[in-house]
């Protein structure tokens, strides 16, 4: 606990003014608030007697309270606004360490996780920590200067009875240590809880229509009653250690109010020698005095539970941050002259270590050659293109770009080289034309229009209400499945890359539009090297080279008539899978 909690004040650096006014001020109002039960003690030994009260000096001690407490409030609220924005930088600066650190992390770790689960941890644990962090931190401060100015104050009144209280406050810090680890565990379960719910949460919202679509709400609700009801009894359970952490303190130290109020009030009277004399007015003051004591145990035990629950949020982000990132390339070289040509040489590779996936994968690629890839589901074809792009490393072998390993070259540049449409479009945000500029930001809008009438998307665009500067939605709202796959289509068309992947890129359009859209591909392949994975028979067909995979391996390859003739594995595959659609064709 200690450990995160000076890792999240590792953050408050950069604030180092924020941080030394926070401090300043807590230090001025706390000690002019303290200050006030000594003006509170001589105002009460201004009443002499019965009818015999002096007046003159009791108005000067009110006036001097009133500009007192005045004072006082003013430095607290300085010291909030500091605290305030010294939180408030604080988790901008982790949230954005976090995000970052998003960016760099393998992509196996992301494809790993449950993304409500991500989404969950940059935005609602920030919140809880945050809130955490703030509350116990000014608690903290102030109660620390609280407990170290009133310890001040009595020993200038009564050491005798000031020692008392020292002796019996450890009680209330040994319940409060007590409950607090009780409570440890109930909150880390209750936050790891509280993500797996946001996961399914996310996930049933993102797929709605799949839900509905087989009827899967019963299920879906089923499914969030168990994730609910398990972060309702650790909820709870958190929440009952907590709660009663701030009574049983308050009462010990009662009991601790009480034992002062007895031992001061018999030394009022003068009738306990050890303890010694004091007035009336220095007993009010040192009651109040012994509250203060006590109060800071209090509050600092009542945000507990917030700094318990905020350390099992931060947990959760720091596991993220630790998280090791990709490898550094900022000193390789760039890819240089890359020309299409490729070479894969004995590649290994497999998602979870004793279930090889490829084992021993071998394939030359010329410049300009369409080379699809087919077979059976799980069969490899994603986890290639994943090799080739270095979304994934390679466990053994090696993979050359115009004769460069590239593992031996930065991912940026080798990224650069290819253009991408995938089956699951993705749009985001703002305007069609600044997701079609998504592949080339500082494109100009005739080449965005250029790119959209390529790919066939000019006319759709053109008859929406605000053509090109139409704001979308990250799920594209209002447009069809085709039309978002065709804006997808227009980022690549609008970029020049050597190397093409198209996945499925024309599964989710129809057949007179994917007429278009291959004529389109037409010219945008010409020249470029191309990896296709389609189903689609014409696509199959018209490639330069195919690969026939099964279980990582390369079982079969050459053209469609070669494949055929060798009645092997393709064959079958082409006759189970095409045959039909060769009839209707």
């Amino acid at each position: 606990m200690l450990t995160v909690i000076r890792r999240i004040l590792s953050y408050t650096k950069p604030c180092r003014k924020e941080l030394l006014g926070m401090l300043l001020f807590a230090l001025i109002g706390t000690g002019l608030s303290l200050f006030v039960p000594i003006l509170i003690g001589k105002a009460v030994d201004c009443v002499v007697a019965v009818h015999e009260v002096d007046f003159p000096q009791l108005w000067k001690i009110i006036i001097v309270l009133a500009l007192t407490i005045a004072v006082s409030a003013l430095f607290q609220w300085l010291m909030s606004l500091c605290t305030n924005r010294l939180a408030a930088h604080t988790i901008r600066d982790l949230r954005c360490d976090l995000f970052s650190h998003l960016q760099h992390v393998p992509l196996r770790y992301i494809d790993g996780q449950a993304r409500g689960d991500l989404i969950g941890r940059a935005v609602s644990d920030m919140e809880i920590i945050s809130d955490g962090f703030l509350q116990a931190f000014t608690q903290f401060v102030t109660g620390i200067f609280t407990i170290l100015g009133t310890l001040i104050f009595m020993l200038t009144i009564n050491v005798r009875i000031t020692i008392l209280v020292v002796i019996l406050t450890p009680i209330s810090l040994l319940v409060a240590a007590k409950i607090t680890q009780m409570s440890r565990s109930s909150y880390l379960k209750s936050s790891d809880a509280r993500g797996a719910l946001g996961g399914l949460v996310e996930e049933m919202i993102g797929s709605q229509k799949v839900v509905k679509a087989f009827t899967y709400e019963k299920r879906a609700e089923e499914r969030f009653d168990v994730y609910n009801t398990e972060l309702q009894q650790t909820g709870a359970k958190a929440t009952f250690f907590g709660s009663i952490t701030n009574p049983v303190t308050r009462f010990v130290n009662a009991l601790i109010y009480a034992a002062v109020g007895v031992c001061g009030a018999l030394a009022a009277t003068g009738n306990v020698p050890l303890i010694g004399v004091i007035t009336v007015g220095q007993l009010a003051s040192f009651l109040t005095y012994a509250n203060q004591y006590t109060k800071p145990f209090n509050e600092i035990s009542g945000v507990v539970a917030e700094l318990q629950n905020a350390v099992a949020s931060a947990k959760r982000v720091f596991a993220v941050i630790d998280e090791p990132a990709e490898s550094d390339d900022s000193h390789l070289p760039e890819l240089q002259n890359c020309n299409g040509t490729m070479q894969l040489s004995h590649v290994k590779f497999s998602y979870v270590p004793d279930r090889p996936l490829i084992t021993d994968f071998n394939l030359d690629v010329h410049c300009g050659q369409r080379i699809a890839i087919v077979g059976p589901t799980g069969c490899g074809k994603t986890t290639l293109i994943n090799l080739l792009l270095r979304f994934y490393d390679v466990d053994g072998g090696e993979i050359s770009v115009a004769g460069q390993n590239i593992a031996g070259v930065t991912r940026d540049s080798l990224r650069a080289c290819y253009g991408m449409v995938l089956q699951e479009t993705w749009l985001f945000t703002g305007s069609i034309a600044e997701n079609i500029a998504y592949s080339r930001p500082d494109a100009t809008r005739e080449e965005i229009v250029a790119a959209a009438k390529a790919a066939y998307a000019d006319g759709f665009i053109r008859r929406l209400p605000k053509g090109y500067d139409t704001v979308l939605t990250e799920d594209g709202s209002g447009l069809s499945q085709g039309q978002k796959q065709l804006l997808c289509i227009a980022r690549i068309m609008l970029t020049d890359p050597p190397f093409l992947i198209l996945d499925e890129a024309t599964s989710s359009i129809d057949l007179r539009t994917e007429q278009r859209i291959q004529k389109a591909f037409e010219k945008l392949m010409a020249g470029k090297t191309s990896f296709i994975i389609a189903h689609r028979l014409s696509t199959i067909k018209s490639a330069d080279w195919i690969l026939v995979m099964n279980q990582g391996n390369v079982l079969e390859q050459g053209t469609h008539d070669s494949l055929m003739a060798q009645k092997g594995f393709y064959a079958n595959l082409y006759q189970s899978q095409f045959a039909d659609s060769e009839t209707t064709e």
